[in-house]
């Protein structure tokens, strides 16, 4: 099957229109749907013969699915590759998380054609929405606390957010002719925020700070085109998902997103309005990254890494030419502090990302 079609396909039968809430039939529909998955694409049980691993939680019983993709030496310490499965409210919510799913799946079936060098763990958590988020009852937190082999991970990539394109509210742009040009000729007619180009190809990185090699392996790996990656310290987001329980922890680890958008956590988070070529490029990028992360040395040190000039460089590659227009926008001179970057982060934050 073509990637994209895929992809597509995944979301159609995860996004369902009641939505996917903890102890919902739509839950169960997921669940069951992605156990499914698991095994088409061949991989096997975490622990024991299932890939549900389930929990206590209050109201009922929990269930985070784990799946391993084999690598070629299952003595190290394995990469996790994980997102959740729930849904906020009784809507579809394509974006949160049907998106990281279809395109945590599409990466383990890459990595299964081509095994890594070591063991990757398709995590998909359960719990992880409201009223559950950050508390006892989240997937990941009972998977790292309880469930997670004594070996624990290598590194873990957790992704939320990303299938979309990353826009810029109309009323942001306001008063600056050049930024009210651009909105002009290439807003969407039918929504008020502002696809630009360049922009809508973003894709955000945290957590490079959580190791210093971590830096050094995602500016190795090659983005597809069409894709731009911005690194940022997950501080100015906060832990906002799955990542949260790692990195407090002191396991190194990658959070990817497209941030946040006007259809974050409503009912227009709709299949329909996620771009399938962007999380293709995703899903391609991905399994570069995870195979990458395999390769590395993480063991040691864990102490938390200067990650100043990374950002700036990520940041000039990513935005070329619209970077003096966006800092002018923004007010801001120049890039070469920590301070300059957090002012920039501030500003793109203020925009609702």
């Amino acid at each position: 099957m073509n990637p994209v079609r895929a992809l597509k396909n995944d979301i159609e039968r995860l996004a369902l229109p009641g939505g996917r809430m903890v102890g919902s039939h739509g839950h169960a529909v997921a669940r069951a749907y992605l156990l499914k998955r698991l095994a088409q694409i061949g991989l096997r049980p975490y622990r024991r013969d299932s890939f549900c691993l389930q929990y206590g939680g209050e109201g009922g019983t929990r269930v985070n699915l784990v799946g391993v993709v084999p690598g070629r030496d299952a003595s190290k310490p394995p990469v996790l590759v994980g997102a959740h499965y729930d849904s906020v409210i009784p809507a579809p919510c394509a974006d949160d998380n049907c998106a990281a799913l279809a395109i945590a799946l599409a990466a383990a079936d890459a990595l299964r054609k081509r095994p890594p060098s070591r063991d990757v763990l398709i995590a998909l958590f359960d719990a992880e929405e409201p009223p559950h988020f950050l508390g006892p009852g989240m997937g990941s937190i009972r998977f790292y606390e309880d469930q997670m082999k004594p070996e624990g991970v290598h590194a873990a990539v957790i992704m939320d957010l990303v299938g979309h394109d990353v826009v810029i509210p109309f009323e942001y742009l306001r008063g600056n002719r050049l930024a009210d040009a651009l909105a002009r000729r290439f807003a969407r007619l039918d929504r008020w925020d502002v696809a630009l180009p360049i922009v809508r190809d973003l894709l955000f990185v945290t957590g490079a700070e959580s190791h210093p090699a971590l830096a050094p392996v995602l500016e190795k790996v090659k983005l597809p085109r069409r894709l731009r990656l911005i690194a940022a310290l997950n501080e100015y987001v906060g832990d906002m998902s799955d990542h949260g329980v790692f990195r407090q922890n002191g396991v190194p680890y990658l959070f990817l997103s497209c941030g946040r958008w006007p259809h974050y956590h409503v009912p227009t988070d709709t299949p329909d309005r996620l771009n399938y070529r962007k999380m293709g490029r995703i899903a391609k990028y991905l399994v570069r990254l995870v195979e990458s992360l395999c390769e590395a040395r993480l063991e040691t040190p864990r102490e938390l890494a200067d990650t100043v000039a990374f950002e700036i460089r990520c940041l000039k590659r990513a935005l070329g030419p619209i970077l003096p227009v966006a800092l002018r926008i923004v007010g801001i001179e120049r890039l070469e502090t920590r301070q300059d970057l957090s002012d920039f982060a501030a500003a793109l934050l203020a925009t609702g990302l």
